[in-house]
Order: C-alpha cells, then structure tokens, then sequence
C-alpha cells in the first residue's frame, strides 16, 4: 500500500495476468484519509496500450474510490514477461462539495503552487492461474522431490489410466443394465405372441362350430325334404 498525506494507494504495483489477444483489467483502491474533498488523476507513459476508468475524480471525505485499469489486447508476447510501462497518480485538495466536471489541469500543475502528491506506479505481467495437477492415490508422505518430478511428469498418462478404470468400473453395471431391459422386451414379445396365438386359436374354434352349425342345419333340411318326397309318392300311390 503507498500512503500518502491524501491518499491511500492499493496495490502499489499493477499486476495483468497476461494472456494473447485478450483484454485483462485490474482495480486500484483510493482510499480518502482526510476530510477534504481530494481530486485524483491518473497518468500512464503508454495511453494507447491501457484504459483508465475513471482516469480523474474525486475522493469524498474519508470514502474509497475503485478505478479500472485495462490492458488492450495484444498481438506478441513480451520478452521475458517484462514491462516498462508506468503509471503516475496525482492527488490535489479540492473544494468541498467539488465534483469531476469541477477537475482542471490546472490544479495539478505544481508550478501555479498547488500542493500535489504523486505516486508512481509499475506494471508486471503474471502467469495465470493453472489448474492443480491430479494426484495419485495412495501416495506415500516422505516421497523425495525427484520422485514428486517424476510423478508431475506422469499425471496425464495416469489421469488417462484412472479415467479408463473408471468406465470399466461402470461398464459391467451399464451391460447388466441393458441385459435387463432386453430380458423384459423379450418377455413382453413373448407373452404378446402367446395371446395373440391364443385368440387365433379361439377363433378358428368359433369358425368351425360356425361351419358345423350351418353343416347341421343343412342335414336336417334335406332329411325333411326326403320325408316330405317319401309321403308325397305314397299318396300319389295310393291314389
């Protein structure tokens, strides 16, 4: 943290976690110490590279103001991650009730005898953030630093292995699964081919004692026509 008479200034050092061809942001704190008003600006030796929001303002008394500093993205990575760039923020008394539409260059030109304070700024780039390795299971404490090189070297062949176990751990229980629900299918077509033989089989049941109906009705017609051929000759004999 720099202090100040004014402000106090968080972080001091400006810290992007750099990245190609994206945009990356940090936050400066301005904490107001004082009960003035206090107006702040901000300067950077390369203006086309970063964006400063708000780049002037003004602190209330004994209140905090954040300000955004972007990066622009860009196309080439540093050497050595090294950066020259600078920032330069200067803090002035202002008059109470003052607001940013009040702010002037004026008011920090040192010459016309206003009191300044500046605070100079650098700029790092960081790595970012990596995800944590995978750690074997069962790993023994007291393990030498060669054997820990050795088994960061290995992580993704034994991330791979563990995740091959892993779904043959699971594949016995999915088969079984499917095997089940086959088993089901095949016994629901089954009884389904079962009843509809059945209700064939009824069918042709009630087809023949159809036929066998109609067959008796037949006999018995012709019977009585006999008979009644039978009386008629008879009759006609006897007359």
């Amino acid at each position: 943290m720099s202090t100040g008479e004014l402000l106090n200034i968080e972080p001091q050092e400006l810290q992007f976690a750099f990245e190609l061809k994206k945009q990356i942001s940090c936050s400066l704190q301005l904490s107001n110490k004082t009960d003035e008003y206090v107006a702040f600006k901000v300067k950077t030796t390369n203006p086309k590279k970063y964006c400063v929001r708000p780049n002037t303002g003004v602190v209330l008394p004994r209140s905090t103001c954040d300000v955004i500093v972007t990066m622009q993205a860009q196309k080439e990575m540093p050497s050595d991650m090294q950066c020259k760039d600078k920032f330069l923020l200067q803090s002035v008394v202002a008059s109470a009730g003052a607001t940013t539409k009040d702010i002037t260059p004026e008011m920090f030109n040192k010459e016309s005898g206003h009191n300044v304070e500046e605070c100079k700024l650098k700029v790092n780039y960081v790595d970012r953030p990596r995800p944590p390795s995978p750690v074997r299971e069962g790993s023994e404490e007291g393990s030498s630093p060669r054997a820990s090189v050795d088994n960061g070297n290995s992580n993704d062949t034994e991330f791979k292995a563990a995740s091959r176990a892993f779904g043959e751990r699971h594949e016995p229980q999915d088969n079984s699964e499917a095997k089940s629900l086959i088993a089901r299918l095949t016994d629901e077509k089954n009884s389904a081919i079962q009843q509809n033989n059945r209700l064939q089989q009824e069918l042709d049941h009630l087809r023949r004692e159809a036929n066998a109906s109609r067959g008796g009705i037949a006999f018995i017609y012709v019977v009585i026509v006999g008979l009644i051929g039978i009386i008629l000759g008879y009759l006609l004999k006897k007359t």
